[in-house]
């Protein structure tokens, strides 16, 4: 069987790469890490991947906002055939490709329209800015995804224990219509909440102050998934800090929860398959 292919983009201060290879191959699939200059240069492509993976960092050093200008070079950098690298994943998503962007990642996804895009039209619609706090956060929070889930890569995910590293994640809407359409078409796939569920309006547990409480938010056809937590930095159960009681509650089990995602698109891909 042919296996899923997972692009792993890095460069310019994306440093989470390798661990975001490491979910998508443990989960059964071929992952490639490939610099942004590459495909610029029209050295690889977007073409024949069938998720495509913005990880988290510093891209730019977070210079003129995080992510912007990663996003800029995206919309604006033209490759040999004139298209854009933004152009490409367009097309690569109407073939019936996936995106996922995290922590930086989904700073650059906003910031260069992909999401939440419902006006259809790549336009930045949200944006992603300062935390209440004024600094940066590195904890664990609890996530509870939208029921039912509007993405793949949340089917069957409830709640969700997974940390945050950033200084740049409170998510702010353009507008009322913005705001109205995410919450109408249910694209706010995580909310940040306590550990029984309740969605979470206070610092720490809701760790910088986004509106609806949002974690990540979704496009209209669920295939663009953004987020601010970090799936791919609990892959074991030994990655959280109170492992040995969590890793007793499943069972045993040495799987970390953000490894779910990364299975259930990768399934999710090899199911749908023509």
């Amino acid at each position: 069987m042919k296996p899923v292919r997972a692009l792993v983009i890095t460069g310019y201060g994306i440093n989470c790469q390798e661990e975001l290879a490491a979910a998508y191959r443990l989960a059964g699939a071929a992952a490639d890490i490939v610099h942004f200059n590459e495909l610029l240069a029209g050295v690889r492509s977007v073409r024949g991947y069938d998720v495509v993976n913005f990880p988290g960092g510093f891209s730019f050093g977070d210079d003129l906002g995080a992510g912007k200008a990663l996003a800029n070079k995206m919309r604006f950098c033209r490759l040999a055939g004139g298209r854009t690298l933004l152009d490409e994943i367009a097309a690569h998503l109407q073939a019936g490709g996936f995106v996922l962007g995290i922590c930086n990642g989904f700073q650059v996804l906003v910031k260069c329209g992909l999401l939440p895009n419902v006006g259809g039209n790549l336009e930045q619609e949200v944006s992603l800015i300062v935390n209440d706090s004024g600094k940066f956060e590195d904890r664990w929070v609890h996530c509870r995804a939208e029921q039912p889930p509007h993405t793949p890569f949340l089917k069957g995910v409830n709640i969700l224990a997974l940390p945050v590293r950033h200084k740049e994640g409170k998510l702010v809407f353009r507008d009322d219509h913005i705001r109205a359409a995410i919450l109408d078409q249910g694209l706010c796939a995580l909310r940040y909440c306590d550990p029984d569920g309740k969605i979470a309006t206070e610092y720490p547990a809701r760790p910088n102050g986004a509106a609806l409480s949002c974690a990540a938010l979704t496009d209209p056809a669920g295939r663009v998934l953004g987020m601010m937590p970090h799936p791919e930095a609990y892959l074991s159960s030994y990655n959280h800090p109170d492992w040995a009681r969590r890793r007793a509650a499943a069972g045993g089990s040495e799987e970390g929860e953000g490894l779910r995602l990364f299975r259930n698109i990768v399934d999710h891909i090899r199911r749908n398959r023509p």
